[in-house]
């Protein structure tokens, strides 16, 4: 169970955050000259941080009846081609928001990155010290097999 949370919480911040932000800085240092790749740019962006908010909400609001249904119409508004609401809620709300805190999310992303490092190395070092340890037993183990039978084969003769 805590195995499962922990990998959703890397799947949010590793599948969907981060590579949200980085696109978010791409679109915005390169100015992208296409409208409609702008627009799809700006949507997938929008999509990723929806779904890490998502897992966060959903646990408070999934119960309100017809949440599901609210959030597909919401998606629909997103990319429908009458509406394209992506770029009014791209242009009031996320890229205020980011701009205002890019250098700090900038900073946690590399306070992440170190932290993510040092856990590796505390992990891999564990891991090793075990299936070490665990090499050896198995090798005593099979030593005092062998030397068991070894005696009882010279005790029958």
């Amino acid at each position: 169970m805590l195995g499962d949370f922990i990998t959703r919480c890397f799947v949010l911040i590793l599948g969907y955050a981060y590579p949200a932000f980085e696109c978010y800085k791409t679109v915005e240092k390169n100015r992208v000259e296409i409208e409609e790749l702008r627009f799809w740019c700006q949507y997938w962006i929008l999509v990723a941080f929806l779904t890490v908010f998502e897992r966060i909400v959903d646990i408070f609001v999934s119960w309100l009846p017809m949440y599901g249904e609210m959030k597909v119409a919401f998606f629909i508004y997103l990319w429908y081609p009458k509406t394209r609401g992506t770029g009014y809620v791209y242009e009031t709300l996320l890229r205020p928001y980011v701009a205002k805190h890019e250098t700090d999310i900038d900073r946690k992303i590399l306070e992440l990155r170190a932290r993510a490092w040092d856990f590796f190395i505390q992990y891999w070092q564990n891991c090793t010290q075990l299936g070490q340890s665990t090499l050896v037993q198995i090798f005593q183990q099979l030593i005092a097999q062998s030397t068991k039978f070894t005696t009882s084969n010279n005790q029958v003769f």
